[in-house]
């Protein structure tokens, strides 16, 4: 029996405005085929092995995007939050997709020298160029989609009626990301939103952070079709 689903996002929080302005664009992130497919079991393997060799790119800029939020923060408190992620990113995340990909004989030496899709690129560089060109709340508001957003799509997962865990060889990554540990850490960074932008003056910049926010979220519904097009 399904789980009942947790919206783990406050309505009234910077990041649950946010969704709620691009309602469209979050939903074709959250809900993309990708996703059911990868809920269900029937997602080709194929996909998912090119996703995760891409995603393990990603993940290597994402880690670096953190990294920048850092030094960016004004704030020690901020400082040790965008640090504890950095490691998140860098021994949970990183090691599951190792643990996948050496069932297909891929040892990470053999993942880092696969090249960047486009999808990958595109994605990662604009979160880094927002980093670069703004404020701790331009970086933090590209960054968000991507870790919230999977928190999210697991809880989605866990509650939906087709999908199915026993004998679906992506249990794992569905798990992983509905994790109590990986749940926490996506409500952190939505608390830490709220408290950095009462600070920076957030209430000014929701439509500019609207923007940042839709397009860091389409950048993302690109990267699940990259996995259905094998980015042919």
């Amino acid at each position: 029996m399904p789980s009942p689903f947790i919206d783990i996002i406050p309505e009234n929080s910077l990041f649950g405005r946010l969704r709620a302005n691009a309602p469209d664009v979050w939903q074709s992130y959250v809900d993309h085929e990708f996703v059911r497919k990868l809920g269900n079991g029937t997602l080709p393997q194929e996909c998912f092995r090119h996703y995760l060799i891409q995603d393990y790119l990603f993940l290597i800029q994402f880690a670096r995007a953190y990294a920048l939020a850092v030094y960016k923060a004004d704030d020690l408190a901020a400082m040790r939050q965008f640090s504890q992620t950095v490691s998140a990113i860098l021994d949970m995340e990183m090691s599951l997709h190792l643990d996948f990909c050496k069932g297909w004989g891929l040892a990470e030496s053999d993942i880092v020298s696969q090249p960047e899709s486009r999808a990958t690129v595109g994605y990662t560089r604009y979160v880094l160029e927002k980093g670069h060109q703004g404020d701790i709340i331009d970086l933090h508001v590209a960054l968000m989609p991507c870790m919230v957003g999977y928190a999210e799509i697991a809880n989605r997962l866990m509650a939906a009626s087709d999908t199915k865990l026993e004998g679906n060889p992506y249990r794992a990554w569905i798990e992983m990301y509905a994790s109590e540990d990986f749940q926490n850490v996506a409500r952190a960074e939505i608390t830490l939103l709220d408290a950095l932008a009462e600070k920076r003056g957030g209430e000014a910049r929701i439509a500019d952070l609207t923007q940042t926010f839709a397009m860091a979220s389409r950048l993302e519904a690109d990267f699940w079709q990259m996995g259905i097009d094998l980015a042919k």
